[in-house]
This record gives C-alpha cells, structure tokens and sequence, in this order.
C-alpha cells in the first residue's frame, strides 16, 4: 500500500519534476538531451547480455572504474550498461569508458517507466552504486527476479535515521537486494538495520581507483609554470563556502599564495566568479588563462581536471565540511599525494574522514579562520607538509583491495551460476 501511495504522489508531483528538469536546462543544457530514456524509451539494446550498474552522478561514476573494469574481465562475454541521473555523470563516463561500455539515464520511478528499462535491457544483474534505493525498481526487479546487489555502499546515521521515519515504504525496497557490499562495518550495521539481509564489508572502491597519469602530468605543468609560487586548493566547495573562505582569506592568507578554488557543481561556476568580481579580487578562470602574478585567485571551472588540480597543489581543502553539508570525498586527494584540511562536517564520508586524521594525511579545523591559519602554517612549513604527503600516500594504499573483495561479493550474491 506505501509503494502505491509513494507512487500516487509520484505522478502528482510530475509538474513540478518536469519545471526542474527544464529550469536546470537553462544553465545546463545537456538536461534537455535524452529526454525519452527517462521515462523509460531506448533507441536500441545492447547484442550480448546485460551486466548492468548505476552511478547516479560524477563522483559515484569515476569510482565505479575500477569495478566496471573487474566486471568486464571475470565476464567478458557480457556488455557493461552504465546508468546515471545528471549530465555530468553522463559526460564523465564517456570520458572515463569511451565506447567501452553503453550508457543510458535510469528512468524516473514511475512502475511503467521501470519495467520498459528492464523489458528492455533484460540485464542478468544489477549494481547500485552506494545508496540508490527507489521502491518502485527494486520491487519491479524483484518481480522480474533481477539480483541487484548495493556496492561500495556507505549510509550515514543521520541517512539511516532519514530512512526508518520512511521505514514502512522503504524497509521492502531494502530487503529486496541482493546483497550490500558495505565501506564499513559501521555502514554495514545500518544497512542490516533497515532490512538487507546479505552485507559485506568490503571496504571503498575509491582507494582502488588511480589517478590518470595525463592528468597528473597536466597538474605538474601548470606547477612549472607558476614558477614557484604557494598554491592552495578548495576543492568541490559548496554553496555559501567561497565567501566564508575568501573572508578569512582576506585577513589571514599569505599574500603571495594563489587559491585555486574548484566548485563542486559546474552550474556555480558563474555564481563565483561573480562573487570574485563583487568582492574585487583578482581572478583568472582555468576555461580562459593561466594564473598571472597579479592574480590572487584562479577559479577551476572545468570539469574532469580534479586530479590535476591536487596535483598542482601544495594542500587541499576538501569543501562541503565548512556548512553542515557532510563533505566530499578526500580519498582522490590523498592518491594525488596532496595533504588535506577538513571542516567539522564531514558525516557522509565519516569513516574515510577520521582514519585519514588518524593517519596524518589530513587534519581537520572548526571554521574558515581557523582553516587560512592551517593553510598559513602548512605553506610556510615545508617539512610539515612533506610528512602530511608522505601520510597521504601511505593512508591511500593501505586501504586498497576493495574491487576483488566487491567482484566476489557480486558474484556470490547476484550471479552464483557464473563463478
């Protein structure tokens, strides 16, 4: 009765998906391509059978790499389908897998919109990527008796605790899968609460995922370039986070560094740069020049580009933590060997977040004051910063190995005829 009444108001709110879909349009175009596929119509199906994952945007996609690679070699004779939900995620796999793979948006969770996805592409399994749970999938794949197993999955306590006031409509979605390869047992604990029967704890494909070599070649020529000067980075900030930082920047920062700021949604590129103008800072963007002496600020908007700009530099703060956001993931700076700052709000990558403070590679500070006094100490002590990146290297290898454990979860749980 939930999943049906969930549904009813599915339909309901089907004006208001469609106005967002065409608002965000106007910014990003690329929302306006593929209108079809979300509700469910396919131009075409892929000749061998389906193994099929889901990366709802970029940071799931890139760290699926390495699972989608595994994939393809224990079942070779099966084509990877690569779903998503944003153009960014879209864009971000056909850069990482080329034709390598089909790629598709997973429709709305509409029960007619799901079952032509699945009449469709008939896929032998499915893997979600972290926490995607939707209802009205998972039932239709139950139905259809398609395992769908969760991977790499990770689930807060303040998610889990979002999840059980919805218990009633979400508790079947959850035991429907297959199985749930979890980060942590702390993950695996809240998972195996709200209903799924199978967990593992396989720990984060991310730290199985190696920074692109041209990219890291790319980051090391603008370092040259800058011809010695201090280099900072904030990476993936959020919304309302630039202007705290640049505000403590303006009373604490070395005058002579250079902030690269990265904002985590492209469609923000503008909202900062205007900011930079109003605040009359002097800026370059990465989409138009490189740095000059003058400039205090060079504003990253491009996307793809994040291994180079932790290559480039000195430290990096990680964004999302300053606002009660939870943070992103650090994982890809510390591959990059670039020492990392977080801010107090670091809940949707808890785990991750606390061992690399344990580890060294990364320290954490209460706001932005505090942050530029950190930036401050750590670019004029070398020697410091040297062992935070040594800390890094050896935080980021340790916690390798996931994608085997993974592979063999998924194979014993979604695919047990093809060990």
């Amino acid at each position: 009765m939930w999943r049906y009444l969930y549904s009813a108001l599915l339909y309901l709110l089907t004006p208001a998906i469609a106005c967002r879909l065409l608002w965000r349009g106007r910014r990003q175009p690329e929302y306006w391509q593929h209108l079809a596929e979300r509700l469910g119509f396919y131009p075409k199906r892929p000749a061998a059978p389906v193994l099929w994952v889901h990366a709802v945007s970029v940071g799931e996609t890139r760290a699926a790499q390495p699972l989608i690679e595994a994939l393809q070699r224990r079942w070779p004779g099966y084509r990877i389908l690569l779903t998503g939900m944003t153009p960014t995620g879209r864009a971000a796999g056909a850069e990482v897998y080329g034709d390598g793979l089909d790629q598709v948006y997973l429709p709305y969770d509409y029960p007619p919109a799901v079952d032509r996805f699945l009449r469709h592409f008939s896929p032998v399994f499915g893997v979600l990527m972290e926490t995607e749970i939707w209802p009205n999938l998972l039932a239709a794949c139950q139905r259809r008796q398609v395992p769908v197993v969760l991977a790499n999955a990770r689930l807060s306590a303040r998610s889990a605790r979002g999840y059980q006031r919805f218990s009633a409509l979400l508790r079947p979605a959850f035991a429907a899968l297959a199985g749930a390869a979890a980060q942590s047992a702390a993950d695996a604990e809240r998972l195996q609460a709200l209903g799924v029967g199978a967990v593992d704890v396989c720990g984060n494909l991310k730290f199985d995922v190696s920074p692109p070599a041209d990219k890291l070649a790319l980051g090391a020529q603008w370092r040259l370039a800058l011809a010695g000067r201090a280099v900072w980075l904030a990476a993936s900030t959020r919304q309302g986070e630039e202007a705290l930082i640049l505000a403590a920047w303006r009373q604490l920062a070395l005058r002579d560094s250079l902030l690269v700021i990265v904002p985590r949604h492209p469609q923000r590129f503008a909202e900062v740069a205007d900011l930079l103008v109003n605040e009359g800072i002097p800026f370059a963007r990465r989409s138009d020049r490189l740095p000059q002496p003058a400039d205090a600020v060079w504003l990253g908007d491009s996307m793809g580009e994040m291994v180079a700009y932790y290559a480039l530099a000195e430290l990096a703060f990680i964004g999302g933590s300053l606002a009660p956001l939870g943070g992103q993931n650090l994982i890809e700076a510390a591959a990059c060997a670039c020492p990392v700052l977080l801010g107090p709000h670091t809940f949707n990558f808890q785990r991750a977040s606390e061992d690399a403070v344990a580890a060294g590679a990364a320290r954490r500070v209460a706001d932005a004051s505090e942050l530029l006094r950190a930036v401050n100490a750590l670019l004029t002590d070398k020697k410091a910063t040297a062992l935070m990146r040594t800390a890094a290297v050896d935080y980021a290898a340790t916690h390798r190995g996931a994608t085997l454990r993974t592979v063999s979860f998924i194979a014993q749980r979604a695919l047990p005829a093809a060990h």
